[in-house]
């Protein structure tokens, strides 16, 4: 069975925790930043795990990483 090949951008946007959970960054980071409050623009820098409801496609596109542990 040939190997499966990665995303190259999903892999590039998403972390993957030592227990397996996967994590992306905030979107609205780019511009329109100064207006925020200071804990809003915190936040931005912070990773947040992904949506149960996407957990699924985007593991379909990372194929080698760690899975959840049962």
């Amino acid at each position: 069975m040939p190997k499966q090949k990665t995303h190259k951008a999903t892999a590039r946007r998403f972390q993957v925790t030592g227990s397996g959970r996967l994590l992306r960054t905030r979107h609205g980071k780019s511009h329109l930043r100064r207006k925020r409050s200071d804990r809003a623009k915190r936040e931005y820098d912070e990773m947040i795990p992904v949506s149960p409801a996407d957990v699924s496609r985007v593991r379909r596109l990372l194929p080698y990483a760690k899975k959840y542990p049962k």
